[in-house]
């Protein structure tokens, strides 16, 4: 969430689960001995408005594979290409240690023998696994972060560096908050205590992904995500479903950074903002990631995550309406970011 506009709620009693006592006496026994590292790195936990909020390992937000299938491709998703440790795939699926080594040698899968792709293949697009939290900073303001609405995008100048794609983020309306990819402040469902389900991207064979979410007061959105050798295209939809006019309808969707080497400085002075086009520059000044909404309501970028935004906004919709927005994410090896910007612009991308 913007931090500038959004201020932190008091955590509910519904978060504290009954095993804490367990946690408490454990973490003082491990006092005892010296072994407070340790315990720790065994207890996730994150600082929500001043409360420090301690959660069952691997079951807030891991998501276990259902079959050999899906077992393969996140264990081939996670250490080929996201270079993973065995504590943050257990942390993405809820796997036991045995059970990861044991799936990682019956498909044969090592950090070494990532499949080379052809030199004219397009951007590589992956859905973002979880287990690793996409943010360096601010991460009281992104607790749980749902992996349904994140993608990675690798460089083309270093195959282990990405940045996660959140699309969308947030969205708002008249209604208020009406959906948030992590928790944070209250969005309109959870002051109704009412819980969304858990989705996961669908894959294509060529590379493109898509998913739709239909809210329970019938409001409805999606995101279509397409890979090509220049750039990622990226499309958001909404759907009014409700029987009234939507208005206001501000969308965040989020570039993070934490994981593209020489981009995870955290600092606002490495960044251009303009309206569409907004551009993250690396420490040496010789490459750029640039993202571009439709639209584009709010450009800004928030230095302790690191991320940058192109906010865009739709326009007012009567029930039965639905909105499309398109989008833009590429890289650039230059100095002359404004050029740049001018020959995306002439793609008219917002076109395709």
């Amino acid at each position: 969430m913007n931090e500038k506009e959004n201020s932190t709620q008091k955590q509910s009693p519904e978060s504290f689960r009954p095993s804490t006592a367990f946690f408490v006496l454990s973490f003082s026994t491990f006092l005892m001995y010296g072994f407070v590292s340790d315990f720790l790195e065994l207890v996730p936990r994150a600082l929500y408005a001043g409360n420090l909020v301690v959660a069952d390992i691997n079951v807030v937000n891991s998501r276990r594979p259902k079959d050999d299938k899906e077992l393969k491709y996140w264990l081939e998703n996670m250490v080929w290409y996201h270079r993973f440790t065995n504590e943050e795939i257990k942390a993405a699926t809820g796997l036991t240690e045995k059970e990861i080594i044991a799936g990682l040698k019956k498909f044969n899968i090592l950090p070494d023998n990532r499949p080379k792709r052809a030199e004219d293949a397009p951007l590589l697009v992956l859905p973002y696994p979880g287990g690793r939290h996409p943010r360096i900073g601010f991460l009281d303001g992104a607790i749980d972060p749902q992996r349904e609405t994140k993608f990675s995008v690798f460089t083309p100048w270093d195959a282990n560096s990405y940045v996660v794609v959140d699309v969308p983020e947030a969205i708002w309306s008249n209604l208020g908050l009406t959906y948030l990819a992590h928790t944070h402040i209250d969005t309109i469902w959870t002051k109704q205590k009412i819980e969304l389900p858990k989705l996961e991207w669908n894959r294509h064979p060529d590379g493109t992904l898509d998913i739709e979410r239909k809210l329970p007061n019938g409001i409805s959105f999606g995101a279509h995500v397409k890979p090509t050798k220049e750039a990622v295209l990226m499309e958001l939809w909404l759907k009014n479903g409700t029987d009234k006019k939507l208005s206001d309808l501000r969308v965040q969707n989020c570039v993070m950074t934490k994981m593209a080497a020489g981009f995870e400085q955290q600092t606002n002075e490495n960044k251009i903002l303009t309206n569409p086009y907004v551009a993250c520059k690396s420490g040496d000044g010789r490459k750029w990631i640039i993202t571009a909404w439709e639209y584009c309501n709010n450009p800004w970028a928030n230095e302790k995550c690191p991320c940058f935004h192109s906010d865009p906004k739709f326009s007012d919709l009567e029930p039965g309406q639905t909105h499309k927005l398109h989008g833009w994410l590429s890289f650039y090896e230059g100095t002359d970011i404004k050029a740049e910007f001018k020959r995306i612009e002439a793609t008219g991308w917002w076109k395709k």
